[in-house]
């Protein structure tokens, strides 16, 4: 859990994945779309990705873990929950506030 949240606090978006997620690569591919450029935690690439997947899992209450976004610092959520507030335009101005985007 101390990793995740130390890598979750370090950059203003950052997105935990796993590289075969279709639904990680369509929340990737918006967040860029938006001028966005995230940081992100490939879980099957790194050598703590497992606990952080269990740790993930806990935090969201659901299982598969990703994608897992945290926008300055915050747990957002998943797919779910980063295209309801894109939809109701609510996603940009929390970004703006976190420091991702500028415009």
């Amino acid at each position: 859990m101390d990793r995740v949240t130390k890598l979750a606090g370090q950059r203003a978006v950052v997105i935990f994945s796993m590289s075969s997620c279709c639904m990680c690569h369509t929340v990737m591919r918006l967040f860029r779309e938006l001028g966005v450029n995230p940081t992100v935690v490939e879980l099957d690439e790194d050598p703590s990705g497992k606990e952080m997947e269990k740790a993930l899992a806990r935090l969201l209450n659901r299982n598969p873990a990703v994608p897992a976004v945290f926008i300055g610092g915050r747990l957002v959520g998943s797919t779910d929950k980063i295209m309801s507030l894109h939809l109701s335009g609510n996603l940009v101005p929390l970004l703006r506030n976190a420091g991702a985007l500028w415009v």
